[in-house]
């Protein structure tokens, strides 16, 4: 077990173990004490290429010489590349580039919003899942479907009506007593929820009543997206396209990077002064992003991870599916939790001392 590690000027919002890690190569980091370990958190699925991957450095430090950051008054060609890229495996149109995945989820509320203005809806409301998780800014923390995380944070910003996940009868409920809706919010597959999936027929459903009433289909792969289940984006594997799907955490490889992708129904919603940031889309950030996916083709990381996930799956049900203790073993490709019947913090004490 490590020593305690405290941190005493930073404020308390994280419970940390007691682990400081210094550096990382591949699919394994090191701690002050010289320990390693399998880093099958990812930086809460943001290592997307591992750790000091070769070409990733190379073009970082290329980039760093050349040119950190300016800002959006210019054209910034590292843009429109990575742009293009998303848009090509995507089959939408049009990205706005930020920082992270709340700002990214932000961006597709104020989207839903102004999409309602310009129908005439001017109470819009977005429809959400229980269980969600989409940031803890203000607006994503009342589209989140955990009370906890909203507890001492009331008022909640309103204009969220909440249904159960995968229940098709509750989005057609909504469809039919709600004239204000304009858009579903959900992600693909739930992280902080428990890593529950969404149903192929679910998500098709979301996408029938979506065009039959007029709505926006946005679909959070800011954690399942970019490759981790085995195609470049979750929804991917039900044939559907969404019309705005946020992106962040695997984008970028450890650089903070930050998307939302649009088809055509929303990609011209935000006129210029309706929505910026000043890091988005710096040229550090793009560089990032632009090696991540094609790094990410060179080595054929999808193929891998639909492998490497079929194949750990099987491994963990066989050795651990008749455990007692764990209720279920469920995910897809890379993205996989474990559901125990108590609490995991004893068992993670546990596993630093082994």
């Amino acid at each position: 077990m490590n020593a305690p590690v405290t941190m005493p000027h930073v404020m308390p919002t994280y419970g940390r173990l007691p682990v400081a890690l210094t550096h990382g190569e591949g699919a394994y980091v090191w701690d002050t004490e010289g320990r390693r370990y399998l880093d099958g958190l990812s930086g809460i699925a943001v290592n997307t290429l591992g750790h000091k991957h070769p070409k990733l450095v190379a073009a970082l430090q290329d980039q760093i010489a050349h040119m950190i950051h300016c800002c959006n008054y210019y054209q910034v060609p590292l843009q429109e590349e990575l742009a293009r890229l998303l848009v090509e495996r995507s089959g939408l149109t049009n990205v706005f580039f930020c920082n992270s995945g709340l700002e990214a989820n932000e961006a597709a509320l104020k989207i839903a919003r102004k999409f309602g203005h310009e129908k005439g809806i001017h109470r819009a409301e977005v429809v959400v899942c229980e269980r969600a998780f989409h940031g803890r800014s203000i607006a994503t923390l009342s589209a989140t479907g955990n009370p906890k995380v909203h507890a001492g944070f009331e008022p909640l910003v309103e204009g969220f009506v909440r249904v159960p996940f995968n229940d098709i009868a509750a989005l057609e409920d909504v469809a039919r007593t709600n004239p204000n809706v304009t858009a579903i919010f959900m992600e693909v597959i739930q992280g902080e929820g428990g890593i529950n999936t969404a149903r192929i027929d679910y998500l098709q459903a979301a996408r029938r009543l979506c065009d039959d009433n007029g709505w926006l289909l946005m679909l959070d792969e800011v954690q399942c997206g970019m490759g981790r289940t085995g195609k470049w984006f979750a929804h991917q594997w039900a044939g559907i396209q969404p019309d705005v799907m946020p992106l962040a955490k695997g984008l970028g490889s450890g650089v903070p990077v930050g998307a939302v992708v649009c088809g055509p129904k929303a990609a011209h919603v935000l006129k210029a002064g309706n929505h910026g940031t000043t890091f988005g889309g710096n040229p550090l950030a793009m560089r990032a992003g632009v090696e991540t996916v094609r790094i990410m083709e060179e080595e054929q990381l999808m193929a891998n991870a639909a492998r490497v996930g079929q194949h750990l799956m099987a491994a963990l049900q066989h050795e651990l599916g008749t455990v007692k203790g764990i209720k279920e073993i469920r995910g897809q490709g890379l993205m996989i939790g474990i559901e125990l019947d108590r609490p995991c913090g004893v068992i993670l004490n546990r596993a630093l001392e082994a």
